[in-house]
């Protein structure tokens, strides 16, 4: 497996990464440790995980993800494997994670990466994310930047924690050898700017690497957001990059076929989207024209792009896995991403 160093940081990570947030709804403990063998076999040694997972988040089910990796944590060496976590902001009215919290302060952060440590059964994270941005932004389906979202109720501004404040505590823990590396995920490109203009200023932690969504029905990261990266030195793991199992064809086939559309009702609002569905059988149409699965055709066109550092996938079943993890070895042709972009160009971003 390929791999890279993470960011400006000493982690060498492989460009795929398996994402665990399954683990503990879809998956039960033997599945979770036959999928983090496999994919340690393979060469994998980046693993994602969150304090709120499983996903879709609900209060029942909360920690689980951490709690499950951290029993298959305690028979591995430490050194063997990447682990990356992340912190819930405010904004989202998860109430049930640590009582709700009321921003990325030095207490919230301090207490969820405290958390966190128990349920891994570890000392350390080798990469500690800021989940979303605790001030107004647009994220998990939403695209619009709206101004009205900073004011109360009574027209006043909302407050929320500086970005130096939210960089002092990281340092915090950086110092105290309970984190390696910091990142952000969900973020949009002012945020990246400002986390690097303060940590340049202050002598704080710079940022390695953003999590962020991108497959074929989302490259809204192509907008302003790769130069950043590319300037800066940034790594990006990109998430999502089967769209929720859309771009595997599967529902394009049989939009009733058991998964995570068909299982979780009303979730991830990104791909309730009016153009997913034309979208997503225009994908399958030319993988399928080209003697290439859904799969393969989604998955290796965000493995190879040059701005993508890792690849966050995720499966619920070993044979999945196998799938995915095997595309990476597909590289596609100059003739299909030319379709690819032709489509793109038709059907923009119908996901954002």
């Amino acid at each position: 497996m390929d791999s890279i160093l993470l960011g400006g940081s000493a982690l060498r990570v492989s460009r795929i990464t398996l994402g665990t947030m399954t683990f503990g709804d879809q998956n039960t403990q033997q599945d979770a440790n036959t999928q983090l063998d496999y994919a340690l076999a393979q060469g994998i040694n980046f693993i994602d995980t969150a304090e709120m997972y499983p996903v879709p988040p609900r209060a029942e089910t909360v920690t689980r993800t951490e709690t499950m990796l951290g029993h298959w944590i305690k028979t591995q060496a430490r050194d063997r494997f990447v682990l990356a976590s992340k912190v819930a902001g405010p904004r989202r009215g998860m109430h049930w994670i640590r009582g709700g919290p009321s921003g990325h302060d030095r207490d919230n952060i301090r207490e969820a990466v405290h958390q966190s440590l128990q349920r891994l059964q570890t000392d350390y994270l080798d990469v500690l994310y800021l989940h979303w941005p605790e001030r107004n932004v647009p994220m998990f389906g939403q695209y619009q930047f709206d101004p009205k979202a900073e004011l109360d109720k009574d027209g006043h501004p909302m407050a929320w924690i500086s970005i130096q404040t939210q960089l002092e505590v990281l340092d915090e823990l950086v110092r105290e050898g309970k984190v390696r590396a910091i990142g952000l995920s969900n973020e949009q490109p002012w945020g990246v700017m400002e986390f690097l203009r303060v940590a340049r200023e202050q002598g704080l932690p710079r940022v390695a690497v953003l999590q962020n969504c991108y497959n074929l029905m989302n490259r809204g990261m192509e907008f302003g957001m790769t130069e950043v990266l590319y300037r800066e030195g940034i790594s990006l793991a990109a998430y999502s990059p089967l769209a929720f199992g859309h771009l595997t064809g599967k529902y394009v086939d049989d939009p009733a076929t058991p998964g995570r559309v068909t299982l979780f009702l009303g979730y991830a609002q990104r791909y309730k989207k009016p153009g997913v569905p034309a979208a997503a059988r225009a994908y399958t149409e030319l993988a399928r024209a080209h003697g290439l699965t859904p799969t393969q055709l989604a998955l290796s066109f965000v493995y190879h792009r040059w701005f993508v550092g890792t690849t966050i996938i995720g499966a619920t079943s070993l044979s999945q896995l196998q799938e995915n993890i095997a595309a990476y070895q597909v590289r596609l042709s100059e003739a299909v991403l030319a379709e690819v972009e032709q489509l793109h160009l038709t059907m923009m971003n119908p996901a954002p």
